[in-house]
């Protein structure tokens, strides 16, 4: 069947990839199955519900989930098949910003998963006139259930008034409001079509592997990025699109555990979630210590030096026997590839994954832009490159450097922002990206950094932030980086460690370093073995780009502390006014 609208996407898979696990969510310490036909059966009851509730095409429904869940897709699938536009927005954000966005998007329903995020409700609801009710996912005294929504449409005799709204339904309607978390001012509801997404679903498809050995009943994917950022949501479409089952995990803390348990075949991932996974392996193979230890360091050593184009040398498939099957083992053992996107992964990391047998496709996109412009794939590779672009996206290097894009996944603009909408656009009609790149004799588009986070020294040079920090977080003592400098007459940076690797170093080293995080940022044996590690640094940039001065946090650099956005990007201004001592001592004001 064709598709044309995101609701087509579970109905395509009914008709050819009908299974008895296309959603699966952990309840109660088991994996709780929902077949496609119950998906779409219970989606069938939330749309009657929702009409006897009075909501009308255009309408505005909020989604809000701690974890990805069962509920939400049946939910994203009930409100779009009725012309509604469904609202997802992130747990994390302040009060402030959800009344915010609901009184813009003038939101008549919300649903959320549990009892915080009820509570947290109750607090904005009185400040949101259009807001009508709010329904809690989990069982909560007091609270309404969506369970009570499912019972108000358990009458199917209107289902044929879902039919005929379905079928009016026009690609070039909205279905979605995404307001951008940003890293700075308030937030722009992005209003993206379902051409806009099922143009991206089609054009992105294409660049996902396939092993045709398998069965499409038994291929498994794990999420557990924010499905309500338009990355992983996209991906979940294609997921459903190709009969693909969703495992979805109890949350980040858990993904090692649940990654066992599903042993998934695509999972997509942040790069500080690949960061993450690599110092783990590390961790435990030079802790494990004498012979064991040494071949370890070896095939990392194999690793880094990895071709994709040639064959696999002789020590190489002795590493592969040895150290990175253990690797693919850890992971589920099933992996055909991770996805990554969100930001820059360093070459490096991506180098050792290949070699270790377990492929990250890097993409690269905006939500604006549904969100993928371009991705990586088995044909065609380069490390270092965001891949090169969709057949139907347009790529466009401005005379600046900045990226700049057409196609049909670009979205109409921002919801009640026509001056916003203007100022994102170019004459010609391409959509400004707000990144600077090039693009290579063979098509792969490379990303070098954030026009708006580039900035100028006293001295009139230009600095790329991005670039030096994504170099930085190479090294096992640094967990997050912050470049600073604009209108100063060198850059420096605020460092936080990785607190638990700097313990171990520490304990290897007979160092006393001190415990917590406050202690630890006050060591000066710590800040010298950082800093020797940005000398090493160093010896790579231009001398106006080098960093010669630094200070460490004294914490965690976190999304609840609003220093980091759901998507583990930096929020620049906040983590600078959160530590604007330690800059100013940066530049020996204090």
């Amino acid at each position: 069947m064709s598709v044309k609208r995101t609701f087509d996407f579970a109905h395509k898979a009914l008709n050819q990839y009908p299974k008895n696990d296309a959603l699966v969510t952990k309840k109660n310490g088991e994996w709780k199955k929902t077949s496609t036909l119950e998906f779409i059966n219970q989606a069938n009851k939330i749309s009657r519900g929702l009409l006897k509730l009075g909501i009308k095409p255009g309408d505005k429904i909020g989604l809000i989930t701690s974890n990805n869940r069962t509920e939400w897709s049946i939910m994203d699938l009930g409100i779009s098949q009725i012309g509604a536009i469904s609202v997802p927005v992130y747990p994390t954000i302040s009060e402030e910003d959800y009344v915010y966005i609901f009184n813009n998007a003038e939101i008549k329903y919300c649903f959320v998963s549990d009892v915080d995020l009820y509570k947290k409700m109750q607090v904005v609801k009185p400040e949101v006139s259009s807001l009508a009710g709010v329904f809690c996912f989990d069982d909560v005294d007091g609270a309404p259930n969506w369970k009570e929504i499912l019972d108000l449409g358990e009458d199917d005799a209107t289902q044929q008034e879902v039919e005929d709204l379905s079928k009016g339904i026009q690609e070039d309607d909205v279905v979605t409001l995404i307001y951008t978390s940003g890293t700075t001012g308030r937030p722009k509801g992005v209003m993206l079509t379902h051409k806009n997404i099922v143009s991206n679903v089609l054009g992105s498809d294409s660049r996902i592997p396939r092993d045709k050995s398998i069965n499409y009943k038994d291929l498994r994917a794990l999420s557990f990025l924010p499905i309500c950022h338009i990355f992983e949501r996209m991906v979940y479409y294609i997921f459903v699109n190709n009969g693909i089952s969703i495992y979805y995990a109890e949350s980040i803390e858990k993904i090692g555990e649940n990654v066992k348990e599903a042993k998934p075949h695509y999972m997509t991932v942040v790069p500080r979630l690949v960061e993450k996974v690599y110092d783990s392996i590390y961790n435990k193979g030079t802790s494990a210590g004498g012979i064991k230890s040494k071949i370890f360091l070896w095939s990392i050593s194999i690793a880094e030096k990895y071709n994709l184009q040639a064959p696999k040398s002789f020590a190489h498939i002795i590493a592969d026997k040895l150290v990175f099957k253990k690797w693919r083992e850890g992971l589920g053992g099933n992996l055909i590839t991770l996805v990554s996107g969100s930001a820059a992964l360093s070459s490096r990391l991506n180098r050792m994954f290949q070699a270790a047998g377990i492929p990250v496709l890097e993409g690269y996109g905006l939500t604006e832009t549904s969100p993928v412009i371009s991705v990586n794939s088995f044909e065609k590779m380069r490390l270092g490159s965001v891949g090169v672009p969709l057949s139907n996206v347009d790529v466009k290097i401005a005379a600046d450097g900045e990226i700049t894009v057409k196609g049909p996944s670009i979205f109409g603009g921002y919801y009640k922002d026509d001056e916003k909408t203007q100022e994102a656009f170019t004459e010609d009609g391409y959509f400004k990206t707000g990144d600077i790149g090039h693009i290579d004799d063979d098509g792969f588009l490379f990303i070098t950094d954030r026009k708006k986070e580039m900035f100028k020294t006293s001295g009139g040079k230009f600095i790329a932030p991005q670039v030096i920090e994504n170099h930085a977080k190479a090294s096992k003592f640094i967990e997050q980086i912050m470049v600073v400098g604009e209108g100063e007459k060198m850059p420096t940076a605020l460092v936080q460690p990785d607190f638990n690797f700097a313990q171990n170093w520490a304990k290897i080293k007979n160092l006393n370093i001190g415990t917590t995080p406050e202690e630890m940022a006050k060591s000066p044996e710590l800040k010298e073995r950082i800093m020797q590690e940005m000398e090493t640094l160093n010896k790579k940039l231009g001398k106006w780009e080098q960093i010669k001065k630094i200070e460490l946090t004294p914490k965690v650099w976190s999304i609840d502390d609003g220093l980091l956005t759901p998507t583990l990007k930096l929020k620049r201004k906040a983590i600078k006014e959160a530590f604007i001592d330690l800059y100013e001592k940066l530049y020996d004001r204090k």
